[in-house]
């Protein structure tokens, strides 16, 4: 899952949805609110557009889901679930990219919350670090909760790879096994040389990474495994400019 930096809409448009929403709260009090009727109606206009669009963009060149990093995004996701939380159905920070996989045959409407009725699943383009929450298991290809020095997962990362099926998605496992294999050549390779050229490593690492690992090898637990260690020790500086470049990874 790749950390997803949100960019502004037009403003013309940034005030068209809060206008939308502003008619959504008017049905609520009226009860005459129908969800996927007002949604439906809404998405053919244009600053729904605007905003699919703006998801595109912030999804960078492949375009793909902003949960899983595979499929490509195909609609805008609710992050918060529009039919039970209809008050955020227009806001822009509740908009994501997503899949017809991970937006209807894993999310749906589940949204899991915790005793103070926060979110529980990751938002990619929120103020969390996937990889703070989320762990890779190389030998499976799996994504997995990850678990702090006392042996307890992270409540986050538990309900998001539940959620979203993280760890049984066979055809996401192996992408996410043969991109790291890509990788891991590239930074073996970096490692062995005398003196590794940063932004040609950067820039060959950028290219095979598909699925956002590169915030696994430089910020998550990935940092303790080879060839990263290797990487880290052999050229210390060559090191932290890869951090500092995949921070948003």
């Amino acid at each position: 899952m790749r950390r997803i930096k949100r960019i502004r809409l037009p403003s013309a448009a940034a005030r068209k949805l809060k206008a939308e929403q502003k008619k959504v709260g008017a049905k609520l009090s009226a009860h005459t609110l129908d969800v996927n009727k007002e949604w439906n109606r809404a998405r053919q206009n244009l600053p729904l557009k605007q905003a699919f669009s703006t998801l595109l963009t912030m999804a960078g060149g492949r375009q793909r889901c902003m949960y899983c990093g595979d499929s490509q995004g195909t609609d805008i996701e609710h992050f918060w679930p529009k039919s039970p939380y209809p008050r955020k159905m227009f806001r822009w920070s509740n908009m994501l990219l997503g899949c017809t996989a991970c937006g209807r045959d894993y999310k749906g409407s589940k949204f899991p919350l915790d005793a103070a009725r926060k979110p529980l699943l990751i938002d990619p383009s929120g103020k969390d670090d996937p990889w703070l929450h989320l762990d890779f298991d190389p030998q499976t290809g799996n994504f997995v909760p990850r678990y702090d020095a006392q042996g307890n997962p992270s409540a986050k990362g538990k309900e998001t790879v539940g959620v979203l099926g993280l760890d049984k998605r066979e055809a996401l496992a192996s992408g996410h096994q043969i991109a790291y294999g890509k990788m891991q050549a590239v930074l073996l390779s970096a490692a062995n040389e005398q003196a590794p050229e940063t932004a040609a490593l950067i820039s060959k690492l950028k290219t095979e990474d598909e699925y956002g690992l590169l915030g696994w090898c430089f910020r998550g637990s990935g940092v303790n495994e080879p060839p990263m260690t290797l990487l880290r020790q052999a050229h210390p500086a060559v090191w932290d400019a890869c951090v500092a470049a995949f921070k948003m990874h």
